[in-house]
């Protein structure tokens, strides 16, 4: 009997648990989580967007203790010492994970803290579901360009928060999309009502506002900050596991010792470390196959970034290196009329790296096709602007215009299948399929599909069967 305790109680820890006991894991299980209450996935967006929706159901026979802080590994006894609530706890195992999560970098921002270390009224560096209780008043402004940023900003301003976007780059997320892209990105904002302000620099925190570089005193009721993040490596050193930018890790996901493994942002696997929530999710299901015995290896992948936000589509697969290389084909098409614009760098015409902007249709092919290492058909303008496509030269691929949740791979027939089943909801459709569980860009979708598919709406569920 195989007594797995994962250490952290986020959507990387639940993730693992749920795909180790789909995949045949029946011993013990146990989570321990220093926050309180339930937790959700990619909590604190989630809780902006639709905090019923997506707390999710733990997996069975999963032992989760809250509020619970590790002391410490004790590696030779194969068990953790943990004080939950006042009283010290020891948990034996027989199998260790480290679901690691980052911590964040907080900017040098007079104001922004305590004499004791601990953040000002006001302010925020979202985490958890919780923290989106501290978000008040009528203005806010959120500090960052981005992904993160750019997301919670848009979720505010789309709730009716009064909301500013302040980045030190011209535009948010300009070293991913590039200039064209940015700008296009910071106009569709304006549009939904955010103000963008770009090539500024927070200089002050005063109670209510803050001052910029320039001159420029925001409102601030709330002021949200999201700044860059690094492992919290605190365990691992402590209990003397082998560091590098994070807990390295071999292909098997195991630490320098065989009975512990490693998942998450933390974690450094051929010296690159994790990115992204989609590779934190990637690393869990690889280990759970690897821990019930199916067998594979961890094989990092450039992250793929899709935007949650409704202003507009954006998606950006790779890392600046994947556009360069004398072997690199770049394909580029610019519509500054309809602002629609795809960048595919391309390699025995394989995508390996890509920009879209204003191509919805595109973004399920060209990611399928990306992780999948498959050719893309002839016609690319086609497949860009959403043309019926063409097989794949090297593979029958199903319907993957169809594709919802890229992370999971779930089809909308799929949704329709377990909508006709009974999951009429969407937590219910989220246990069915897994949609919703990865990186959360397809809950919009989702809700979408569900008001279509409602009872009263008998054309739309006709057709969906």
């Amino acid at each position: 009997m195989n007594r797995v305790l994962v250490l952290g109680n986020g959507p990387t820890a639940h993730h693992f648990a749920d795909r180790l006991r789909h995949h045949g894991h029946e011993g013990p299980l146990t989570l321990l989580g220093t926050e309180p209450g339930a937790t959700h996935h990619q909590a604190f967006l989630d809780a902006l967007l639709a905090p019923a929706d997506l707390q999710l159901p733990p997996p069975p026979g999963l032992d989760v203790r809250t509020d619970t802080r590790v002391v410490a590994i004790d590696r030779a006894q194969r068990r953790v010492r943990a004080l939950v609530g006042e009283a010290e706890t020891v948990f034996p195992y027989d199998t260790l994970v480290l679901a690691l999560e980052a911590r964040p970098l907080l900017p040098r921002l007079p104001g922004i803290t305590t004499p004791d270390g601990h953040l000002g009224p006001g302010v925020v560096v979202p985490r958890t579901a919780a923290d989106r209780e501290r978000i008040s008043g009528e203005s806010a402004v959120v500090l960052g360009g981005g992904p993160q940023a750019v997301e919670i900003a848009s979720a505010l301003a789309a709730r009716g928060t009064r909301t500013t976007l302040v980045c030190e780059r011209p535009h948010p997320l300009e070293e991913r999309l590039g200039e064209t892209c940015a700008a296009w990105l910071a106009e569709r904002l304006e549009r939904a009502g955010l103000t963008v302000l770009g090539g500024r620099t927070a200089v002050r925190r005063t109670p209510g506002r803050l001052h910029l570089d320039d001159g420029t005193v925001l409102p601030a009721d709330t002021l949200v900050l999201c700044p860059s993040v690094v492992p919290n490596l605190q365990l691992a050193l402590a209990a003397r596991f082998l560091t590098g930018s994070g807990m390295v890790v071999d292909a098997q996901l195991r630490s320098s010792d065989p009975h512990v493994h490693a998942i998450g942002p933390g974690v450094e696997h051929e010296r690159r470390a994790t990115e992204g929530p989609a590779a934190a999710l990637e690393q869990a299901d690889t280990l759970a196959r690897i821990l019930t015995g199916r067998g594979g290896t961890y094989r990092a992948a450039p992250p793929v970034l899709r935007l949650r936000i409704r202003a507009a589509d954006v998606c950006h697969i790779g890392t600046p290196a994947d556009f360069a290389g004398p072997d690199t084909r770049l394909v580029t098409l610019t519509d500054p009329n309809e602002r629609r614009y795809a960048r595919l760098a391309l390699r025995s015409e394989r995508v390996v790296g890509a920009v879209l902007f204003g191509l919805p249709g595109a973004i399920a092919p060209i990611v399928r096709s990306y992780r999948l290492s498959q050719q893309l058909p002839y016609d690319l303008v086609g497949l860009l602007l959403g043309w019926p496509p063409r097989s794949a030269s090297d593979a029958a691929e199903p319907d993957a215009r169809a594709l919802v949740c890229l992370c999971n791979s779930v089809t909308e027939t799929a949704l329709r299948q377990a909508w006709q089943t009974g999951a009429r909801t969407v937590p219910a459709l989220a246990t069915a399929t897994r949609v919703t569980t990865g990186c959360g860009g397809c809950g919009e979708r989702v809700r979408e599909l569900c008001a279509a598919w409602a009872p009263g709406r008998p054309t739309e569920l006709k057709d969906a069967a």
